[in-house]
C-alpha cells in the first residue's frame, strides 16, 4: 500500500454557502485538528484553494486517521492522494503509471481518468488530460481496460498548484461542521432512541449539551454508567459533551404519591423538561433535543407531545419524530449505541411506568393534577438544577 502523505477533505452543503462560506470551512479545520488528536502522529491542516488537506507531518497510523476523519461532520470524502510538483506532462505520467502500479497490483480490472485543471495555464485542458493519461495508462498495462460509464478505478488528477493524484474516496459522515448551528439540550436516557436524536442534531452543525434525570435508588450506578457510555459514542462525532446529571428521586416519589397513577409519565416528563429548559438557558443552549417518535409510546401521541410541551417556553427538536423503530435502530448500529441502549439497566422513564397510563391526555385535567404538587414542585425543581452532577464526556 501506499505510504499516503496527504489527504484530500471534501465537502458537499458548505460549498453552497455564499460569503460565509469561510466560516464553515474554518470550523471544519478546527474540528479536523480536534478530531485527529486521537491519533498518534502529527498532522498539519490547511485550506488552500478551496480544497481542505490533512498532511502528515510524522509517521502515523493510516486507519487512526481514517476513524478520526470518518466521525467529523461536514466531511462527505476522504481520498488518500499523492501530492506531485508540476513538472511536465511526461513526468505526470511516470508518477501516474506508478501510482496505479502501486495501488493496484491486480491490473484485470477497468478504470476512467476524471481531471480537473483548476489552474487555466496548464498547457492541457481536461479532456486532452484524460486521452492523453487514459493512453499512457493502457500502454502501460495491457490488462486494463477503459470502463467510462461504471470504471471500478476512477483515477482522479486535480491540476492545482501541485498537481494531486487520487482513486479512493472514503465516505464521511456529511451534514455540517459542529458548533455552526448554537447549542441545544439533549435530553438523555439510556434508551436506543435519544442518542440517535443527539447525532442526528449534532450532524446538523449543533453543539450538544446533555441531561440525564436518575433515580437512586431505584435506578442503578450501572445505569448511570449506560449513560455516561452512551454519551461518549455520541461525543465520537459530536466533540466533548458536558452531561448534566439531575437527581430525579424526590421529585418523582412526590409526582408518584400525589398524582394519579395513569398521568405519571405525562407528569414527569413535563418537570422534567422544565429542568431541562433552567438548564439549557443557564448554558446558553437555545432549545431541546429528545428522541421521541410518534406513536411509539402513550406519551409519545401527538396529544401527549403537545401536552408535554406547553410546559416549556423552549422550542423542542425531534429529529426522529417519524422514524420507524427499524429506522432508529439502523442508525444506532452505525453509531455503536445500540449494544449499550439494549443493556438492562432500567432508567428512571421505566421504573415508574404505569399498567394504563393516558394516551390522549387533556391539558386542563393535567393542570389540575398538578394543582396537588404546587406546594413544593417549584423549589424541587430549584433544588435538583443547583444540586447537578456535571461529568465532562469526551
Amino acid at each position: 500500500m501506499i505510504d499516503f502523505k496527504s489527504f484530500l477533505i471534501k465537502y458537499a452543503e458548505i460549498g453552497v454557502k455564499g460569503k460565509n462560506r469561510y466560516l464553515f470551512e474554518d470550523a471544519l479545520v478546527k474540528n479536523i485538528v480536534k478530531s485527529l488528536e486521537s491519533a498518534d502522529g502529527e498532522f498539519k491542516v490547511r485550506k488552500e484553494d478551496g480544497r481542505i488537506y490533512v498532511d502528515a507531518m510524522s509517521a502515523y497510523d493510516y486507519d487512526e486517521v481514517i476513524n478520526a476523519l470518518s466521525h467529523v461532520f461536514g466531511i462527505v470524502g476522504i481520498c488518500p492522494m499523492i501530492q506531485v510538483e508540476d513538472n511536465g506532462f511526461d513526468d505526470l505520467k511516470e508518477k501516474v503509471i506508478a501510482y496505479m502500479d502501486e495501488m493496484y497490483p491486480d491490473k484485470n480490472t477497468t478504470f476512467k481518468v476524471y481531471s480537473r485543471r483548476a489552474r487555466k495555464n496548464y498547457p492541457l485542458n481536461s479532456q486532452e488530460i484524460n486521452m492523453d493519461m487514459g493512453e499512457a495508462v493502457l500502454d502501460a498495462f495491457p490488462d486494463i481496460r477503459v470502463d467510462v460509464h461504471n470504471p471500478k478505478i476512477m483515477l482522479n488528477i486535480e491540476i492545482r498548484k501541485q498537481i494531486n493524484i487520487y482513486s479512493e474516496t472514503i465516505p464521511g459522515p456529511g451534514g455540517m461542521p459542529v458548533g455552526t448551528a448554537g447549542k441545544a439540550m439533549l435530553l438523555l436516557s439510556g434508551g436506543i432512541d435519544s442518542p440517535v436524536a443527539g447525532y442526528m442534531i449534532a450532524k446538523r452543525g449543533v453543539e450538544l449539551e446533555a441531561v440525564y434525570f436518575h433515580t437512586p435508588p431505584y435506578t442503578s450506578e450501572r445505569a448511570k454508567q449506560k449513560v455516561v457510555d452512551l454519551a461518549q459514542k455520541v461525543a465520537a462525532y459530536s466533540g466533548n459533551i458536558k452531561l448534566n446529571v439531575v437527581d430525579f428521586t424526590d421529585i418523582q416519589m412526590y409526582i408518584f404519591e400525589k398524582c394519579p397513577h395513569e398521568e405519571l409519565t405525562i407528569i414527569m416528563k413535563r418537570v422534567m423538561y422544565k429542568i431541562a429548559e433552567k438548564l439549557a438557558k443557564k448554558n446558553g443552549a437555545l432549545g431541546l433535543v429528545t428522541g421521541e417518535s410518534i406513536g411509539q409510546v402513550s406519551s409519545q401521541t401527538m396529544q401527549s407531545l403537545a401536552v408535554i410541551d406547553e410546559n416549556t417556553d423552549m422550542p423542542v427538536y425531534r429529529p426522529v419524530i417519524a422514524f420507524d423503530k427499524q429506522d432508529i435502530v439502523d442508525i444506532s448500529i452505525k453509531i455503536d449505541t445500540y449494544d449499550i441502549s439494549t443493556q438492562p439497566y432500567e432508567d428512571c422513564c421505566t421504573t415508574f411506568v404505569a399498567k394504563h397510563p393516558v394516551t390522549k391526555p387533556n391539558i386542563n385535567v393535567i393542570k389540575h393534577s398538578e394543582l396537588k404538587i404546587a406546594d413544593k414542585i417549584d423549589e424541587m425543581i430549584e433544588e435538583a438544577v443547583n444540586t447537578v452532577e456535571v461529568i465532562e464526556v469526551r
